[in-house]
């Protein structure tokens, strides 16, 4: 058992050199970034359904209690990459844009009677853009005929936050459940606004957001299950994550370059411990008729609104980097999905498919200039796959297709269209071998 637990650990920290996910998105320029779905390749294709689900071949880490409840004498380990294609608009100018990504890397295995461990590297916030705009300025400074100058605002970022976690999940009592994650967040956020005019004679300024943030991070879940009678049962699933400072400080440079003696004027302010992690909260039921039909509903709240962030500040002269109150908001998420599968162990194959559907529609959890910032609408369809060969028969293929939606009242539309791909490995290690 030690020697699986020491594995482990070491394929955790090998993927976590490797491990990135990606946004193309303008809008992961505002608080953490892009939150990432926190989603593996079984839920994906009922767009994140997770909190009632107790699966016994699959890895479901947003709730820790479903821990125990993975098949004895199998080690399951589930990796997924994703692309994506989304279409931004604004008025009249579309543009479009891709990407590919791997996304997480996940295992769990049981270690006792009614006892699961999980581990894994899963993404927390995405930052990834790059985008400009040309205007034109009146000014007088410029020994020129003509006063017409243009400006152009190159606004880009890059990074995100990501997860390493190791969890248990046990089940004391018939039907109830329970479990704990304990994670290490780590990431860096990096964002810059870069002004540079016509006018030779006119400065450029360029304003450069950095910081390197990390964390513990620390989420509890428990599972209820009632059975209703012999083919029917419901589980209630409940989750909390702590909210708690990230250490790390957040620098912003303001720079100021002549384009003529390419000399600048550099003026730095920082702020230490400026980032925070909300409190969390998620609710879910699940319905099981037979373990063939499983639907099932999700509701989470993040408690973002008090958490102050990182601003500048230009005023009569006066300029610096304070931390501001009425940046962030709260956020509902809600979640509807389910799943069929006519039987796991049937001897057909399309009978042991399993068929997945979610929707669900999520508010924004920060403001642009006073006003709150895009929702999100998403549906997903997929399928779980049955690998059969002669060496392996309870391993998994997980392919869904994802629409998401997301946009607010005079700002950019982002459709998305994103294909997710997951391999679940579940292998048969702990059987004791048999000499005759």
């Amino acid at each position: 058992m030690k020697k699986i637990a020491v594995a482990a650990l070491f394929a955790v920290m090998t993927m976590s050199g490797y491990a990135q996910s990606g946004t193309n998105s303008p809008y992961s320029q505002y608080g953490l970034g892009v939150l990432s779905e926190q989603s593996n390749g079984f839920n994906r294709g009922m767009n994140g359904l997770a909190l009632g689900f107790r699966e016994h071949n699959q890895v479901n880490y947003l709730n820790p209690a479903s821990y125990s409840a993975i098949d004895s004498l199998s080690f399951i380990f589930d990796m997924g990459v994703s692309g994506q294609i989304t279409n931004f608009k604004e008025g009249n100018t579309k543009v479009n844009a891709n990407n590919a990504d791997f996304e997480y890397a996940v295992g769990g295995f049981r270690v006792a009677r009614h006892v699961g461990m999980a581990f894994g590297i899963v993404p927390f916030t995405n930052i990834g853009y790059n985008y400009a705009s040309t205007n034109n300025l009146v000014t007088s400074s410029a020994p020129t005929s003509s006063a017409a100058t243009t400006y152009t605002n190159t606004l880009s970022g890059d990074g995100g936050v990501h997860e390493v976690f190791l969890g248990a999940g046990w089940q004391p009592l018939k039907g109830f459940s329970f479990g704990a994650n304990i994670g290490y967040i780590w990431g860096s956020l990096n964002r810059s606004v870069v002004t540079s005019y016509s006018d030779a004679y006119v400065k450029s300024l360029a304003r450069y957001y950095t910081a390197d943030v990390r964390s513990v991070h620390f989420n509890v879940g428990v599972q209820y299950t009632q059975h209703l009678n012999k083919n029917d049962e419901m589980t209630l699933g409940l989750t909390y994550s702590l909210g708690n400072k990230m250490t790390g400080d957040a620098v912003m440079q303001d720079i100021s370059t002549d384009s003529q003696s390419s000399q600048s004027d550099t003026t730095s302010y920082s702020i230490g411990d400026a980032y925070r992690i909300p409190h969390m909260f998620g609710v879910g039921i699940m319905y099981n008729h037979a373990n063939q039909l499983k639907v099932g509903a999700d509701y989470s709240f993040q408690k973002w609104s008090g958490i102050l962030y990182p601003t500048y500040i230009s005023s009569n002269g006066q300029r610096d980097y304070v931390l501001r109150d009425g940046v962030y908001q709260n956020r509902h998420k809600f979640t509807l999905g389910g799943e069929y599968c006519y039987g796991e162990y049937d001897r057909r194959f399309l009978r042991r498919v399993k068929y997945r559907l979610g929707v669900s529609y999520a508010t924004p959890y920060y403001k642009i200039n006073g006003q709150d910032g895009p929702k999100e609408y998403s549906v997903s369809a997929g399928f779980g796959i049955p690998i059969i060969n002669s060496i392996n028969n309870r391993s998994i293929l997980n392919i869904s297709g994802q629409f998401v939606r997301t946009e607010a009242t005079g700002m950019i539309k982002e459709n998305t269209f994103r294909i997710n791909i997951g391999l679940t490995f579940n292998e048969r290690w702990f059987a004791k071998w048999k000499v005759e």
